[in-house]
């Protein structure tokens, strides 16, 4: 495996270090993914405790023939920064994804006919809404993605933390009550008024109103790209009978969508150890790593 540093951005104003992935055989132009992140702000190996899903894949993926671009994320880099703006997606992620896709098509060695992108959590979400927005892709790759909009799954987890025991319930249960008020009336809010309110931190209803304008199954059901969904089925944060069920009813008959569920395995695709959201912190402070099943159903996708 060849790894080359990149600057995604490198002459605006978030420039982000990034590593470029290639395969040891560049005889022929070779395929490649662009992978976009999760939510909240985190690095290019999308490192989560001790779990580092985009290097596993950015590894993996090189053993077959295919490379990927992966960099750290705008909040992640810039946080301190974008905190004096309001923001939405599109600054947060999809510009900063566009900007890598054209990296990729610019560089001789990589087939600009065979780009993709991969996204993970809120990344899958965004995937489609970015192909249309610019990125042209050959295809999409979801891993654990939702059709839902992101205020309903804000709410989904809330209310599952309500549900727990202890301390932890009645914390749950006040979040819920003082967080779910604000989603009321959500898309009647002008833009101007949802930019002045705040749902938490620096993080305006706009964000949400933005976003939820148009969920990733929208953009879907507009494409005939080709797409890979997948899904753990001990995933607490994406749930494999709500989201997944969800997708493969709405994109029932679509043509080239692919459905993959691993049933062992949770929201970062390794062996799952817990079925609790509020053990989030425990499941993903074990080092484990992408099993060679999902590494190689997606680069069977692409081949």
């Amino acid at each position: 495996m060849i790894c080359e540093k990149v600057i995604v951005g490198e002459n605006g104003e978030y420039p982000l270090n990034g590593i470029l992935s290639l395969p040891d055989d560049l005889s022929d132009k070779v395929p490649a993914v662009v992978m976009v992140h999760g939510s909240g702000s985190s690095n290019m190996d999308e490192k989560v405790m001790k779990l580092t899903p985009f290097k596993d894949l950015a590894e993996g993926l090189c053993r077959y023939g295919i490379a990927s671009l992966r960099y750290d994320k705008r909040t992640f880099v810039h946080g301190r920064k974008m905190l004096k703006k309001t923001i939405t997606v599109k600054e947060e992620t999809i510009d900063d994804a566009l900007m890598a896709i054209e990296i990729l098509k610019n560089d001789q060695r990589i087939d600009k006919d065979r780009i993709y992108i991969l996204g993970h959590s809120m990344g899958a979400m965004l995937s489609p809404r970015i192909d249309a927005e610019g990125g042209d892709a050959k295809g999409l790759i979801m891993m654990a993605g939702t059709p839902y909009r992101l205020e309903d799954i804000v709410i989904r987890q809330l209310k599952q933390a309500s549900q727990s025991s202890s301390l932890m319930k009645l914390i749950g249960k006040l979040e819920l009550r003082i967080f779910g008020k604000k989603f009321d009336n959500l898309y009647q809010l002008s833009e101007e008024e949802a930019m002045k309110k705040k749902f938490a931190g620096s993080t305006t209803l706009y964000y949400f109103q933005e976003m939820g304008r148009k969920t990733a199954a929208d953009y879907l059901l507009e494409s005939d790209k080709p797409v890979l969904i997948m899904q753990g089925g001990k995933d607490f944060q994406v749930l494999a009978d709500d989201d997944f069920a969800k997708f493969k009813t709405i994109l029932a008959g679509r043509p080239n969508t692919v459905f993959r569920l691993y049933p062992e395995l949770n929201h970062c695709f390794v062996q799952a150890m817990y079925s609790d959201i509020l053990k989030a912190s425990k499941e993903y402070s074990t080092e484990r790593h992408i099993s060679d099943e999902v590494i190689k159903d997606i680069a069977d996708f692409i081949q």
